[in-house]
């Protein structure tokens, strides 16, 4: 495949070659240079409020495979370890629930709550035994929203503080501890379609008026703009008249303005969408070359607002992007494809993301 090469200035750039889209070599690239250095939502505090609490969670299931278990140990500390029995390789935490210690069930080695060893049967005269090697591998773990969201990560370039600095100045006075999940609401979309396409999709508001006629009617497109930032961008979507707004603090600095949405995408397949009535989390999964699960998590505050605004019809405005993102995923297979040009003035998020795969995929 052709190299990657984005050009700084987006009035000379082209996109992603056509290729990107379907080669299986460079997918199992992005698995180590892009997913595994990226922060990925595993879980929130209000799955492990008490001590003791223990939860396997699989990151970025799919895609990445990592077997993870969150525990909340008697000293009330936070901790994300691997799942694997240092042993023999078995699951050590294959349900969750309140437990003194982890244990692996297959020959009996046991370890705390913060993954140190701590016991194992019939290993007398073993030399050298228990190492550091023992212990489960620690890994990454920080906590953002007022210590709300868990992300976890295998290799990170960045602090998840540095990546999420945008979204912390701008709307840290939202209350994310009030925020409650909503699993009633969640969905899960399976997408016939390369994970960076969808994403492609979800960075320009240049489609809006020709593939979403609700939302269209829902926001002012005309002051519909972006801002881009280092590991992330924003399209901040003012309400059309008449549509429901946030209520902003007085030093925020949208503050006068009737925001129906801020649209946030973080490096390289997550969406904060914030609403009048809360957070839409979505995650994007790859599961190929050319196949992707899109998980929207729901979490409300303000249910009176649910049905109204930017925030309404969420299905329906995803069901529209799969049938588009779909179309575009055969297209780009057509041998007369290779590379598009960038609109200027509405694809500046696409091209920000261009330019960090470019740059992620070619060192």
């Amino acid at each position: 495949m052709k190299p990657l090469e984005v050009a700084p200035d987006i009035a000379e750039a082209s996109t992603l070659p056509a290729a990107f889209y379907q080669d299986p070599q460079v997918y199992e690239r992005c698995k180590e240079r892009v997913f595994a250095q990226s922060w990925q939502l595993v879980s929130d505090t209000d799955d492990l409020k008490a001590p003791g609490t223990v939860k396997p969670v699989v990151l970025l299931e799919g895609c990445l495979d990592e077997p993870l278990v969150l525990t909340r140990d008697y000293d009330d500390q936070l901790h994300l370890l691997s799942n694997v029995c240092t042993h023999r390789g078995m699951l050590v935490a294959e349900t969750g629930g309140n437990e003194r210690y982890l244990r692996c069930r297959y020959h009996g080695r046991r370890f705390g709550l913060d993954g140190c060893f701590q016991a194992m049967p019939e290993f007398e005269g073993v030399k050298g035994f228990p190492s550091a090697k023992d212990n489960l591998p620690q890994v990454s773990l920080e906590l953002w929203g007022r210590n709300k969201f868990l992300f976890a990560s295998l290799n990170p370039v960045a602090s998840l503080s540095e990546v999420l600095k945008p979204v912390q100045e701008r709307l840290g006075w939202l209350p994310f501890n009030e925020f409650y999940f909503e699993p009633s609401r969640a969905r899960d979309y399976l997408v016939r379609a390369n994970w960076a396409l969808y994403c492609d999709n979800y960075l320009e508001g240049f489609h809006i008026p020709f593939i979403h006629a609700s939302l269209s009617s829902a926001i002012d497109y005309g002051n519909y703009t972006s801002e881009i930032y280092t590991w992330s961008n924003l399209q901040l979507g003012v309400a059309a008249s008449g549509e429901t707004a946030f209520d902003l603090p007085k030093d925020s600095p949208d503050y006068g303005k009737r925001i129906g949405a801020y649209y946030y995408w973080v490096f390289p397949n997550l969406m904060l969408n914030f609403y009048p009535w809360g957070l839409s989390v979505n995650v994007v999964r790859p599961l190929g070359p050319e196949l992707t699960k899109v998980s929207f998590l729901p979490y409300v505050w303000d249910s009176s607002k649910l049905e109204t605004g930017a925030g309404a019809g969420l299905d329906r405005v995803e069901r529209e992007d799969e049938v588009v993102v779909e179309a575009v995923q055969k297209g780009v297979k057509s041998r007369f494809y290779d590379r598009g040009r960038f609109s200027v003035a509405r694809e500046q998020g696409v091209h920000h993301f261009h330019r960090l795969l470019a740059a992620a995929l070619e060192g």
